[in-house]
């Protein structure tokens, strides 16, 4: 066997051109959790830090999305202004996301002047051209507060799922999109009184006419390239029919239509752009303020033909960013996507991410818990970008645990990887005094030869994976390299040679060459492996570099392979330990912190649903009857007699009550909130009203397959509703 270590220097060939990739703009209303960071932001992060290894020319861009009514709802949460919101949650989102090593190029707010003449100028370019069409419709107008009420302003009763809490543009429980007009018992969430319908006019993109455009587009042109999630999510959009959708609303925060704009009416009341329209044009505003920036021309990344635009999303936002921004796209002459690759959800321990349940990790709470010096600084950073890369959602949704957080960094980074790179830097101190050995092509044997050759291998299977956006496999190579690392550095146990290859109390020649060529080849893996990792974990290649005492350039992705990167005789630092032990104490204590975060916001749910029933309370006098409905609303509802056969306490809902009805013709669970009026076995044998047509609805984990109508007296008290003599089970109240 030829003993000369082959030629690996050469790479695959480099693609060219210009890159422009963008991640999902977050709202401005608060904190964003590590769900949101696993969903666009940091996959996105690890596919640009890869382009720039290839020396491409890629722009990075994000920002705040800074309309839309969730501004003003969490501003009368928290008793302020819109602006005063996003002037709060705008530097907090965008910090955090420094410090967990997500760089953008930039990180713009759809608030700024620029971005509002942008979004103004694109929506008069449409209308000018015909592309968008006028119509007067009947919008929901909250009468008491005198305005038309944006979809996040109504609540009511999920038609899918029957839950009570769905908004007017989508039910957060079984996350059916819906429409306001689909809602069971609309209220406006302003004043809490039903709203009445009234006519406005608005601007619409008919998106219905562009439906050949995106089938051949989506369905033939992109069918093998794209995510298979991607592509059947907009197939069924798409085959469900589109229809046009509204551009502008009745708002008082947003961007305003141009004062020109023909057919707006002065007595109207103030319109805005929709959100939706408007946010993603805020990835135009933002590579524009780059470009001026930098003073460079900002329009190549935007029409040019030879330009890559990649969106990074999640799931929720696939519709926006492969049908309704497209067609603008296409129809103000821009660039379309070449991939949209979205990731689906993340969990966390056993249930759905949930800010206003308390049950969330919120990025500011990591980096105060963990990203700190004295608990192990920016490589916690990257222990958290390695657990989530490990478990990203790429193809399904996945989990966060801690105990698998833990698991990935004790197991992986502190025992595979930091492991490595940790015996590799001391043996090299101890047995060839801190320099990097010369390579003796004369002992180069067999499994030094395998070891180059998984390099090499590894960096061509990394830089395919990267490319096909298949960032969790990819993170794996890179890890298996390491762990072939201290396969082999074992296979050659130099510690060994040290104490065995020895006469007359000296090392021999043929002993300390042996030696030299293991530490020479693992040195040159740990150089590669700063450049496989740092997409992945930044900080971490960042110390790599600084203990092999090279310059960041060393991190470009032609040196991937290589096995010359440090020179012979070079003089490296003492080992650094890269990753430390996370200990039970720490993830237990993580478990109880999130348990008493999410009762904590129980708690303020139920005092906000007590407030809101003793406001009810309080106006029961002087309620207005509600609105007025015809003879066939009501006779929609079947409401039959049953008798109450057994009942029980929900656990740990001190207002649930488990009952068994007997409606004659079967035997119903309802769940019923009278836990806190009637003992369970006082109610047993009661005859009782029972709406049995209600869409089943489930409580505590129980589904409930109706409801037990109950009037309540002026002092709050509830009675049941029921016939002043017995009667035949399931007999129908008329």
């Amino acid at each position: 066997m030829d003993n000369q270590i082959p030629d690996i220097n050469t790479t695959p060939t480099k693609k060219i051109g210009r890159y422009l990739i963008t991640a999902a703009l977050p709202y401005a209303n608060g904190l964003k959790h590590i769900g949101h960071l696993a969903g666009a932001y940091l996959p996105a992060d690890i596919y640009v830090r890869y382009l720039k290894a290839q020396k491409r020319d890629v722009v990075f861009v994000c920002g705040s999305d800074e309309h839309g009514t969730a501004i003003p709802i969490q501003a009368m949460k928290e008793g302020t202004t819109a602006q005063a919101i996003i002037d709060k949650y705008h530097p907090i989102v965008a910090q955090n996301f420094a410090d967990l090593g997500i760089e953008f190029d930039i990180y713009h707010r759809t608030s700024s002047p620029l971005h509002h003449e942008t979004a103004q100028a694109f929506f008069t370019e449409l209308n000018n051209k015909g592309h968008l069409e006028v119509k007067t419709t009947e919008q929901y107008f909250d009468e008491s507060k005198a305005t038309f009420l944006a979809d996040r302003y109504i609540k009511g009763t999920c038609p899918v799922c029957g839950n009570a809490d769905a908004y007017g543009d989508q039910c957060e429980k079984c996350g059916s999109t819906l429409s306001p007009d689909m809602l069971i018992n609309p209220v406006s969430t302003l004043s809490g009184n039903a709203p009445i319908k009234k006519e406005t006019q608005h601007w619409y993109l008919p998106l219905n006419r562009h439906e050949a455009f995106l089938r051949e587009w989506i369905l033939t042109q992109h069918k093998q390239d794209w995510r298979t999630s991607v592509v059947g999510q907009c197939k069924s959009w798409i085959d469900g029919g589109l229809q046009p959708r509204a551009v502008t609303r009745d708002l008082d925060w947003g961007i305003k239509l141009p004062d020109s704009t023909p057919g707006i009416n002065a007595n109207d009341q103030q319109k805005v752009l929709y959100v939706w329209f408007d946010a993603p044009i805020g990835y135009i505003s933002a590579t524009k303020q780059w470009a001026a920036d930098h003073q460079k021309d900002w329009k190549p990344y935007w029409y040019a033909p030879d330009t890559k635009l990649v969106h990074f999303v999640g799931k929720d936002n696939i519709v926006f960013h492969c049908i309704i921004f497209p067609v603008m796209l296409q129809l103000h002459g821009n660039i379309l996507p070449e991939n949209v690759p979205a990731n689906e959800f993340m969990n966390l321990e056993g249930d759905k991410m949930s800010t206003s349940k308390g049950w969330s990790i919120e990025m500011e709470d990591y980096i105060n818990d963990w990203v700190k010096p004295e608990n192990g600084g920016e490589s916690m950073a990257d222990v958290l970008r390695y657990y989530l890369t490990q478990i990203a959602p790429e193809t399904k949704d996945s989990e966060f645990t801690w105990k698998g957080f833990q698991e990935a960094n004790n197991s992986e980074l502190v025992n595979i990887f930091g492991n490595y790179i940790n015996r590799t830097f001391v043996l090299m101190h101890k047995l060839c005094k801190g320099k990097v050995p010369p390579l003796h092509a004369t002992l180069v044997d067999a499994t030094d030869h395998q070891l180059v050759a998984e390099i090499k291998a590894a960096a061509i299977k990394i830089e395919s994976l990267l490319e096909a956006y298949k960032f969790r496999e990819a993170l794996f190579e890179v890890i298996d390299i390491a762990r072939k690392g201290n396969k082999y550095m074992q296979d050659k146990q130099p510690w060994m040679v040290a104490k065995n290859a020895v006469i007359d109390g000296q090392l021999t020649p043929e002993g300390q060459q042996q030696i030299d060529n293991c530490l020479h080849l693992c040195l040159q893996l740990a150089a590669n492996l700063a450049i496989f990792i740092h997409p992945f974990l930044p900080f971490t290649a960042g110390k790599l570099c600084k203990m092999m005492k090279v310059v960041p350039k060393m991190l470009e992705w032609e040196n991937a392979g290589r096995i010359d990167l440090l020179k012979v005789g070079y003089s490296l630092r003492e080992p650094q330990l890269l990753f430390r032990k996370i200990e039970n104490e720490e993830i237990n204590y993580q478990l109880e912190k999130l348990k008493a975060k999410a009762q904590s916001a129980t708690t303020t749910i139920m005092e906000s649903t007590q407030e809101a029933a003793q406001a009810t309370q309080d106006e029961v006098a002087i309620a207005p009857v509600s609105p007025e409905i015809v003879f066939d609303d009501f006779a929609k509802i079947d409401l039959r007699i049953g008798t109450i056969v057994a009942a029980q306490k929900v656990p740990k809902a001190d207002k649930l009550l488990q009952l068994s009805v007997d409606l004659g013709f079967e035997t119903r669970t309802i769940v019923s909130g009278i836990a806190q009026h009637f003992a369970p076995e006082a109610i047993i044998g009661k005859q009782v009203t029972v709406v049995v047509n209600l869409a089943p609805r489930k409580m505590r984990g129980i589904e409930s397959n109706g409801m037990i109508l109950m009037a309540e007296d002026s002092e709050g008290k509830l009675h049941f509703v029921h016939p002043s003599t017995a009667i035949n089970n399931g007999a129908g109240v008329k």
